[in-house]
């Protein structure tokens, strides 16, 4: 897997493990190993102006994903292809990390699963959806953690 991970934010945080966690759940998902993947780490403002233009939302928020050659899971046999780009928004993760009790590293590596699971089609808007996405989401973390 090709990721290049960008940092712009204030915040610093183990990119490797967040380039790690992403190729992890990207083999989970059977992808090409030669699919490339871009994450980039951004200010607050920087994320505010993303959400209103691409969601119509004001404000940050945590994660943004933005899928290219729409990819699906178990697609290895198709090539390879650009999945597309994840934004993350550390400064804006570091209150939830707060609220869940955890640190901001392990913030950001939920996050980082969550955007790889969102350029792959899933989503969590309607209940089953949300079920079946973080269920997912939960299994890619821990796995990856008994690995590390």
């Amino acid at each position: 897997m090709n990721i290049e991970i960008t940092n712009l934010a204030s915040i610093k945080c183990d990119e490797e493990r967040i380039k790690s966690v992403a190729k992890y759940s990207l083999e989970r998902l059977e992808l090409h190993p030669d699919c490339e993947l871009s994450i980039s780490l951004v200010g607050e403002s920087e994320m505010s102006s993303l959400h209103m233009q691409w969601m119509d939302e004001s404000g940050p928020t945590d994660v943004l994903s933005f899928p290219m050659d729409e990819l699906k899971p178990k697609s290895a046999a198709q090539g390879p292809g650009v999945l597309g780009d994840i934004v993350l928004c550390p400064s804006y993760a570091k209150t939830q990390a707060e609220q869940a009790g955890h640190s901001l590293q392990d913030e950001l590596e939920l996050l980082t699963v969550h955007g790889v699971l969102h350029l792959l089609g899933f989503d969590h808007r309607e209940a089953e959806e949300e079920r079946v996405m973080f269920a997912m989401q939960d299994e890619y973390l821990k796995g990856w953690r008994i690995q590390i």
